[in-house]
Parts: C-alpha cells; structure tokens; sequence
C-alpha cells in the first residue's frame, strides 16, 4: 500500500500543490495530471459548494493528486461533510488560540479521539461503504488536520496551538496576517516577516509540519529552504488569467496594436 500524503510529509518529502479556485472539473483533471503533489480546493473563498468540490475530486481520481479542502470555517458540520466527500486532509482558516486547533483535530477524528460523525457505511470517502471499516481505520492515520495562522491573536497564541496533540500543520496566511498587522497587501513588511518567524520556529519547536504559499519576496525554493514541507505556489484561476494575458498580448502585438 502507498504512502498517505501525511506519511510522504513526516518522512521528509518537500511537497507542492495548487490552489482549486475555478471548480472546473477539467481545468482540475489537466492539473493533477500534470504531477502536482495535492490540489487545494478552496471552499472559503471560492465560488462554489460541496458538489462542485466532489467533481473536481472525482477528476482527480487516479492521478496521484491528494485531495486537500478548506474548509470556510472551524466548523464540525463542514469538516465532516468534506472528509466524509473524499477529502484526505482538511485546512481550517483563522485558528487563533489552542482551544481552536483542538476543536479543529476533534471534528476531523471518529470517536473516542474526536467527534466526527459516524456515516462511513454509505459516504463516498468509504467508496459507499466498501470495506467501511477499513477505511475508518486508515484515514484515522492518514488523515490530515491543518490550522491557519493568519492573525495577530494567532501568532501571539502560535506555541499552544502548534503543541495540540493531532495537529498535523500550521499553514501561514502572509496576506491576511500582514492585514491583521496594519500592512494590508505588504506580507514582505518586516513586521509581518518577523511574526512569521516567530510561527516557524513555534512550528518547528513541536514538531509540526509548516505549510505556506509564496509572497512576492520569497519563493518557493526560499520556502522550502526555510524548512517549510508543503507550499501552495499556483492557482488555477491564476494561470489562466496570466495565460489569457500572454496571449492577448502576443496577438495584439503581432497585429500592431
């Protein structure tokens, strides 16, 4: 059996993924097929719902991509739905204190570890309840629960959040923390890039996994330098954007205008 994504990350792998804004199943399909480690599928910010998430997931089926969600916010009934869909690790954004995180870990674990509710008989996670069990005991390993340190309380919080027992990664958000800080759009302001390091070396100091996407000042090979396990460098509605703008640019040039 293959390593879980949680698994490849604590032995050392250094690992990428994209951001899934556009919720087109094959925008996501051409993506994970490209070889990205995990895709990110983003139900704080984007526009969609829980059925778009599960076709993009369903696109994904194969390719070796690791499902990932975040979810909107620190809330059981959402985490549940998103892991009982597929999801094989779940981003909660704006955790500030440890009693956040810990209720983050319980939502994403069956009982007696945590609270999440028991439909593994008939969920599409458990292939619709084929060798159920199995699957509950599998993800109890493998599953991975990720808290966003993204505000001025959560880095001032980042030492208890980052010792929560089951905690798998604190994924900083430099643009909502430069925000929180006074420095909205700079997350390369020294001020912000000093209470960044004050979350890398709490994350480090117990053990937990880092995750983060890139600022206009550091790159991802900075990141990964820097210690960091998984980085989130694009984002499908990015390249598109950036790839349309290429090409009007190419013609409008070639026809000289």
């Amino acid at each position: 059996m293959s390593q879980s994504f949680k698994a490849r990350l604590r032995a050392g792998e250094a690992a990428n993924g994209f951001w899934v804004e556009l919720f087109s199943s094959t925008a996501a399909e051409v993506m994970s097929l490209a070889g990205y480690d995990s895709a990110m599928i983003d139900l704080e910010h984007g526009a969609a719902d829980l059925t778009d998430a599960v076709a993009v997931m369903r696109a994904m089926a194969g390719s070796g991509c690791t499902p990932l969600v975040r979810v909107p916010a620190n809330d059981p009934a959402w985490i549940k739905r998103v892991l009982d869909a597929g999801a094989q690790g779940v981003m909660v954004p704006a955790v500030n204190d440890a009693a956040e995180a810990e209720a983050a870990v319980a939502a994403c674990h069956y009982p007696p570890r945590g609270i999440r509710g028991m439909a593994a008989p008939i969920v599409r996670a458990s292939r619709y309840g084929e060798d159920w069990r199995g699957y509950v005991e599998a993800i109890g390993r493998s599953v991975m629960t990720i808290c966003q340190v993204e505000t001025r309380a959560a880095v001032e919080n980042v030492a208890e959040i980052a010792a929560v027992p089951g905690l798998d990664m604190i994924f900083v958000g430099p643009f909502d923390l430069s925000a929180s800080l006074g420095h909205m759009g700079e997350p390369d302001h020294p001020d912000v890039r000093a209470a960044i390091a004050s979350v890398e070396a709490a994350a480090k100091a117990a053990g937990c996994l880092l995750g983060a996407i890139p600022t206009p000042e550091r790159s991802p090979a900075e990141l990964y330098r820097d210690g960091y396990n998984l980085v989130l460098a694009d984002i499908d509605l990015a390249l598109v954007r950036e790839g349309a703008r290429a090409g009007v640019a190419a013609v409008r040039k070639a026809a000289g205008r």
